[in-house]
């Protein structure tokens, strides 16, 4: 028992914020179910068409362009965040279970997909945007790569667990009732929340420039400014990409819901592979060498999508192949890009740094799914993959100038009056 206790990392072993890792966990599967249950509400119950799907994709994102940095600058002046949070979740889990109630009285509509989408988009804004500051409330600078590697191993396992899941829900229970599995893990979340309390930062004062501290920073901290150009893009073109995966493969390759989940789920054995290397990674290559491995190891495999053709076992094999290696890719991104970012930013503005960077990062992703979407009426869904793909693959040329690439150590956690910068 002493030798199996001993190969649990060190953080697990520590009640907070294993209560908290638990909770990301489950909620992350969920959040996969609903990823892929919804689109295929929208394609396989009410019969949307691209410009539909790019339309629904649209609905989901827009909160993060336009309240990620409002509610930024709103969660550095709050004392007690974490409930912030439990409201986020448990809200989420409510709208969730309209949509099935909606089904069952055969009152479901593309507009009520798009209001729920919109709206928890906006509550997730408001999560992501109090879990920054929580997140290193619980963990110290010198574990943050640990930590991360903890939290993106379980981003992994949502991608195992959740798009299987999801795809089997949707063929038995149909796509609405499969997302109460989801509202189920967003209230198993807000309970794991409750049970944790951390000292949080002391809320910032509000003062002059208080709302826009954070996108000045951004935009004059040159590795932040960097990774916010090469991540924007990638964003922009990857959800090009994602908005028609779906219909790409249930419409144009033919495979059932099973078969898709099954393949997103193999792609997420990539991203456990990943997460457990990505440590060693970056130790071995640096945090910055290591990020831009990530990024052509992310973008790169995706080419194999729209190249996929022939008989059904080579468009299956093919598929797998692609899913499996960005998510490698990724969780190496995840881990390296999200610790480097966690020592650069000031406690003092932690939250509005993360709205303003999220607002012009994640801003992208709404325009480029209705770019997506139009491209894919317009020119066909194969054309459309291969500009998203080769679009996200050339982002890294935005790092190669910057001083991500000669970063091997994460620095000393940022500590100056980031306001007055």
């Amino acid at each position: 028992m002493r030798k199996v206790r001993e190969r649990i990392p060190a953080l697990l072993r520590e009640r907070s914020f294993r209560r908290y890792w638990t909770g990301q966990t489950i909620s992350l599967i969920g959040g996969e179910i609903s990823l892929i249950a919804i689109p295929l509400a929208a394609v396989l119950v009410l019969g949307a068409d691209a410009a539909e799907m790019g339309w629904l994709k649209t609905a989901e994102l827009l909160p993060a362009l336009f309240l990620n940095l409002p509610l930024g600058a709103w969660a550095d002046r709050q004392a007690r965040r974490r409930r912030a949070m439990i409201a986020a979740d448990l809200a989420r889990a409510a709208l969730l279970v309209t949509l099935p109630v909606a089904y069952l009285l055969d009152a479901l509509t593309l507009g009520q997909l798009y209001a729920t989408a919109f709206a928890i988009g906006a509550l997730t804004v408001l999560f992501d945007a109090c879990n920054n500051t929580l997140f290193v409330a619980l963990v110290s600078s010198e574990r943050y790569v640990q930590a991360n590697s903890l939290v993106s191993g379980s981003r992994s396992m949502s991608w195992l667990a959740g798009p299987g899941a999801g795809g089997l829900l949707v063929q038995f229970l149909t796509a609405p009732f499969a997302l109460l599995a989801d509202a189920f893990t967003y209230i198993v979340s807000a309970r794991f929340l409750a049970r944790i309390d951390p000292v949080e930062p002391v809320p910032e004062p509000v003062g002059k420039g208080h709302f826009t501290a954070g996108l000045r920073w951004v935009v004059k901290e040159p590795s932040m400014r960097a990774l916010f150009a090469w991540s924007g893009t990638i964003q922009f073109f990857n959800y090009m990409f994602h908005t028609l995966f779906v219909l790409y493969v249930t419409v144009e390759l033919g495979l059932s819901a099973g078969v898709l989940g099954a393949i997103l789920s193999a792609g997420a054995v990539g991203g456990l592979i990943g997460a457990a290397s990505s440590g060693r990674i970056v130790r071995r290559f640096g945090i910055g060498p290591s990020i831009l491995c990530g990024s052509v190891g992310f973008t790169l495999p995706l080419v194999l999508v729209p190249l996929a053709d022939g008989p059904l076992p080579l468009v299956v094999a093919t598929l797998f192949a692609a899913e499996f290696l960005s998510c490698v890719g990724v969780m190496v991104i995840d881990i390296a890009a999200g610790s480097l970012q966690m020592v650069l930013i000031p406690q003092t503005i932690r939250s509005r740094v993360m709205g303003a960077y999220r607002t012009l990062n994640h801003g992208f992703r709404p325009l480029g799914a209705l770019l997506g979407g139009a491209l894919g009426t317009a020119i066909g869904l194969r054309p459309t993959l291969w500009i998203g793909t080769a679009g996200a693959v050339l982002a890294v040329l935005w790092l190669l100038p910057s001083p991500v690439p000669g970063t091997r150590e994460l620095p000393e956690p940022a500590e100056q009056d980031a306001v007055a910068a």
